[in-house]
């Protein structure tokens, strides 16, 4: 009598990104893998949450832009809650400023969208081997600062990460009411962060800092 072998458990997946259509498009890209399964998806934070505790992914793939909570307080608070979750953020935001901060909340790597799909599923494995994946541009960079041999770093990279989303905000535009409103705080601890933006960016005049992160959005968007 042969002896038929179970076939392998697909690792599980939890897709976030506030685009259908990108995550209709992974949902079967991730399908079509015979080792990985697609549990659920979600277009908020919120919601991934909910997901993230019902379903316990092996992985949650994340992109950084999300209604209503940043993608790197999503994975902090993914983090909180469930500190062996797994985490790769898929990003359409450029990982010379956003995949060391993404790291430091707790992701285990940072890919690009634009890098297509057969990095993608390397990626993906190499995060649920427990290892971390970032470009050869970011692990150089990654290196020399822990070596010391990193160079000046600038102003904004000083930044926390809830003001570095504030700064982000002045940028495109936004009231102090709108950014409290949008970030879930007052506004009297926006303008607080607002001088701290300041201070660290050398600046004394709210308008030469409106000024300046408009500059840097239209520069790094």
């Amino acid at each position: 009598m042969s002896v038929v072998a179970d076939p392998p458990t697909r690792k599980s997946v939890l897709i976030v990104d506030d685009h259908a259509m990108l995550r209709e498009g992974l949902v079967k890209l991730i399908g079509c893998e015979s080792d990985l399964q697609v549990c659920g998806e979600a277009g908020e934070a919120f919601t991934a949450l909910e997901l993230a505790s019902a379903q316990k992914p092996d992985l949650v793939l994340s992109d950084l832009s999300l209604p209503g909570k940043s993608g790197i307080e999503f994975i902090k608070d993914l983090r909180a809650l469930f500190p062996a979750q797994a985490v790769l953020v898929v990003s359409i935001h450029d990982e010379a400023i956003y995949a060391e901060r993404a790291l430091r909340a707790g992701a285990r790597g940072y890919i690009m969208k634009h890098e297509g799909a057969q990095r993608l599923m390397t990626a993906i494995r190499r995060v649920l081997e427990g290892k971390v994946y970032v470009s050869d541009r970011i692990a150089t960079k990654i290196l020399d600062l822990f070596s010391g041999n990193r160079s000046e770093v600038s102003p904004v990279e000083r930044l926390t990460d809830r003001e570095f989303e504030v700064f982000q905000l002045v940028g495109r535009g936004r009231t102090t009411a709108a950014i409290a409103t949008e970030l879930h705080i007052s506004p009297k601890t926006v303008e607080v962060h607002r001088a701290h933006i300041r201070e660290k960016l050398n600046m004394t005049a709210s308008a030469e800092l409106i000024s300046f992160a408009a500059r840097w959005v239209e520069t790094h968007s």
